[in-house]
């Protein structure tokens, strides 16, 4: 056995002195301890490699379960541990705001207020705004941070899922350090990071119906970045039910659109554009065909002007119409939208029901 483990330390060096990864240096010790496993079962008594590597297929055996319980305990120790400081982190105290700007935030939204259509009436209006935006993915990634980079005051961000590796194409809020995190909290900070004077209150959960319009009511509009219809449809059903705007966005490979959804004021809700999801293997994620990484931040940062706009009614926003963005030759192009009377979210009929409950 000593051959053996003399072995697998040689092999750790190894890999330091090269600068592999803990991970590959353990997988070497495995492959180490697969080969010392079949050699001690596949060899009869006696052979005398299996003298040189501990004589008993029994004792590695049971060498290998302790390996692996304290491995998984190693990991249950640190999900503990990360789940710990992202409460931590998600429990921030509330920012405390004196009724004036102070001279940093004068200084720091001055290319907002000379502008006309702004001024200091409309930063102060993004300073009081509450926005919710579901999904800290490829659109809600440059969306939160132009948003807090505004000076938007309250921002509620929610999602269930975690950083992986293949987002960081895209979603440019997220930093490779923060692969395991929630993105909820990951993107909390790099929000704070750029403006400390905005507060942001994450989420980590998925949308659901339960609490959906009590979440959505508590925001003054919403965002959405989701990538899949179910949640499209609930964010949609809670806004209108709120009477909230809906600011939605979508893309795929190297087509993006995004419209605002407000049938308080007359315009359609996105039920009315798209009644049913389509048939499995017609709308196929970006994971399934591809999009272009910059794409996301184009859309992601309209719908952070479309926002601005809304709540400092600066310009005409997208209601009642859909800007799409041809990444691939670059085209833009306007649709019209129009309510349906038989929605049945913000239709007569449905209008009738609702005032009949």
């Amino acid at each position: 056995m000593i051959v053996v483990f003399a072995m697998a330390a040689a092999l750790w060096g190894l890999g330091a002195l090269m600068k592999m990864p803990r991970t590959a240096r353990l997988y070497m010790i495995g492959l180490l301890y697969v080969g010392v496993l079949f050699i001690q079962i596949a060899l009869p008594v006696g052979h005398p490699l299996r003298m040189a590597t501990g004589e008993s297929a029994a004792l590695w055996i049971l060498l290998g379960v302790f390996a692996a319980v304290a491995v998984l305990y190693g990991k249950v120790v640190k999900r503990l541990k990360d789940r710990a400081v992202a409460k931590e982190k998600g429990e921030a105290a509330p920012v405390q705001r004196s009724a004036s700007f102070s001279a940093s935030e004068l200084e720091r939204y001055a290319r907002h207020i000379v502008l006309r259509e702004i001024g200091g009436p409309g930063q102060k209006a993004l300073r009081d705004a509450k926005v919710l935006v579901i999904g800290a993915g490829g659109l809600g990634a440059p969306a939160l941070q132009y948003l807090a980079a505004a000076g938007v005051g309250n921002i509620g961000v929610i999602d269930d899922d975690v950083v992986e590796n293949a987002n960081l194409q895209r979603q440019v809020i997220h930093r490779d350090k923060d692969i395991g995190m929630p993105k909820v909290f990951s993107a909390q900070a790099a929000m704070l990071a750029q403006n400390p004077h905005v507060e942001v209150r994450p989420y980590h959960r998925r949308l659901a119906e339960d609490v959906a319009e009590k979440l959505v009511s508590e925001y003054d509009l919403v965002l959405d970045g989701t990538d899949n219809f179910e949640t499209r449809y609930l964010a949609n059903r809670a806004a209108v039910a709120m009477g909230k705007p809906l600011i939605s966005g979508a893309l795929s490979q190297w087509e993006g659109q995004i419209s605002v959804f407000d049938p308080a004021s007359g315009t359609p809700c996105y039920q009315c554009i798209f009644p049913e999801a389509p048939a499995a293997g017609l709308a196929p994620s970006c994971a399934e065909v591809g999009v272009i990484g910059p794409l996301p931040g184009v859309i992601g940062s309209m719908m952070a002007v479309e926002a601005i706009k809304l709540i400092t009614g600066a310009g005409q926003a997208l209601k009642g119409e859909m800007l799409i963005y041809d990444a691939l030759w670059g085209e833009t192009r306007k649709i019209g939208l129009k309510p349906r009377d038989d929605c049945p979210i913000c239709g007569a009929a449905s209008v009738k029901t609702a005032a009949a409950r």
